[in-house]
């Protein structure tokens, strides 16, 4: 199947989409809250799908993914719609709920995206994304700030998103790629197909070698450890993952 000519959102998955299945999988303790955070809706609209992470198995779900590169990575058993946030192709009140994994950041317009999620959910809203305000109390914010500043307008405001907000822990084996994933396993952001399954890294534009290159010599050296190192042996780290929900 073709992909899109231009991206549907502001970063371009048919070229750089390779690797998410494997590297952005879903965490069973974070799935715990989204679907606690869904209720007891049957019917469960996923937008922004990606490669399937956060659906659950035990209700009916349809998932909408515009770019082909990612919907190729999904179980054949579970394919999505080809469509965008903004325009939805469903009815209102379609499902009895709808959900939105970490995708709201990419969108083009993310306040008809939303729109879109409330119309044809007859009940909750559930959104997984980051706080742009906590993005910086990160570690890695001392090796590439420019690259989290850059990140920081990326993500809508969380009043924007819902009326509830809750803040997420993410465990120190967390299952899931994405950036703070990794605040215990400071040597994966060495690895460029850790990197390539986050869109930060390439979709800002920094120059991160200068950074990369001090983390390194600072592993080798032990001065990353002497600072942070009990964030090895710490079992949740609460950062600025958020969930956002509203009815």
């Amino acid at each position: 199947m073709a992909g899109r000519l231009t991206p549907a959102g502001d970063f371009d998955y048919e070229r750089a989409g390779a690797g998410y299945a494997r590297r952005r999988r879903t965490d069973p303790r974070i799935a715990a809250h989204v679907h606690a955070a869904l209720g007891d809706a049957r019917t469960v609209l996923n937008v922004g799908a990606g490669a399937g992470s956060y659906e659950p198995e035990d209700r009916y779900v349809v998932a909408v993914e515009p770019s082909a590169a990612m919907r190729a990575q999904r179980p054949s058993e579970r394919p999505a719609v080809n469509a965008v946030a903004e325009a939805l192709p469903f009815d209102d009140d379609s499902f009895d709920a709808a959900m939105a994994m970490i995708t709201v950041h990419q969108w083009a317009d993310v306040r008809r995206g939303v729109s879109e999620l409330r119309r044809v959910a007859r009940g909750p809203v559930v959104i997984l994304t980051f706080d742009p305000d906590a993005l910086l109390d990160f570690w890695l914010a001392e090796y590439v700030p420019a690259l989290l500043e850059a990140e920081r307008p990326r993500f809508p405001p969380l009043g924007a998103l819902g009326d509830r907000v809750q803040a997420v822990p993410i465990p120190l084996d967390c299952q899931d790629g994405f950036i703070e994933a990794f605040y215990g396993r400071p040597e994966a952001f060495l690895d460029p197909e850790v990197r390539a399954a986050q869109s930060a890294w390439e979709k800002t534009g920094v120059d991160v070698g200068p950074g990369l290159t001090a983390l390194a010599e600072e592993l080798a050296s032990g001065a990353w450890d002497a600072r942070h190192g009990d964030l090895r042996r710490q079992p949740e780290y609460v950062g600025s993952l958020r969930l956002v929900t509203s009815s």
